[in-house]
Order: structure tokens, then C-alpha cells, then sequence
């Protein structure tokens, strides 16, 4: 009982300090990185204190797989978030020492622009819907 109370506030204490953390942290890679570290940590010391309390095989394989689920799934998902938003042009933070990525990986790619693309053209149905239905 008090091994499964450790467990459950120490990882609400880890995703409470993630929580503070993405809204704390000064620009988009800070927040992510607090938000997925923490990610994994805090629900799964959770899950582990949800297993304690209530012991038996079956409980013990699902918080297994989902732990497994969460440390295979959350840097992948991590990583691809990051990468997005450095090629989409996410600016870093002003002290931001160093920036490995910038003779690799091209950022600003996906520029917005409001004027439309000169070679498209407006599908001839698409530019003014029919007003009545044809008869049969």
C-alpha cells in the first residue's frame, strides 16, 4: 500500500514539474522536450502504483505493455514533432547557444503566402454551384 502511494505521487510530482515546464520554457523544442521526457516517466511510475496497489498477472501485463507502448511510441513522436517544427520555421530562443541542424536540415521551407498559386485555376463545377436540380 505505501510502495503503490510512493509510486503514484512521485510520478503526479514528475508530471506536474512537466506540466510547469511546457508552460514555463521559452520556446516550441523546450516545451516538447519537458512534455515527452516526463511523458513517459510520470504516467508510467503511475501506472506501476496503480499495479502495486491491486497485484496480479493480469494487471501487471497491461501496465507492461502500456509501458512499453509509451517508451517505444513518445520519442518517435517527439522527434518527428521537432523535426516538423524546425523544417516549418519555428524560430529558436533568443539564448539559444548553438543550433547543430542548421548546416543539415533546411528550416523556413513551408512559407505561408496568402497570394494564390498563378497555375491554378478553379474547377469549372467548383466556381459557381448549379442553382437548380436538373429535371429527370
Amino acid at each position: 500500500m505505501w510502495l503503490s502511494a510512493f509510486f503514484v505521487l512521485f510520478g503526479s510530482i514528475i508530471t506536474f514539474i512537466a506540466a510547469l515546464g511546457v508552460l514555463r520554457l521559452p520556446d516550441f523544442f523546450m516545451r516538447m522536450h519537458a512534455a515527452t521526457k516526463a511523458g513517459v516517466v510520470g504516467p508510467s511510475l503511475l501506472l506501476v502504483g496503480a499495479g502495486l496497489y491491486e497485484p496480479s498477472w493480469g494487471i501487471s501485463i497491461k501496465i507492461a505493455l502500456a509501458i512499453l507502448f509509451l517508451l517505444m511510441t513518445t520519442p518517435i513522436a517527439a522527434h518527428l514533432l521537432g523535426k516538423a517544427g524546425f523544417v516549418g520555421g519555428v524560430s529558436l530562443w533568443e539564448g539559444t547557444a548553438r543550433n547543430d541542424l542548421d548546416d543539415v536540415l533546411p528550416s523556413n521551407v513551408f512559407i505561408e503566402t496568402d497570394a494564390p498559386i498563378p497555375s491554378e485555376k478553379p474547377a469549372a463545377n467548383m466556381a459557381k454551384p448549379p442553382t437548380t436540380l436538373p429535371e429527370q
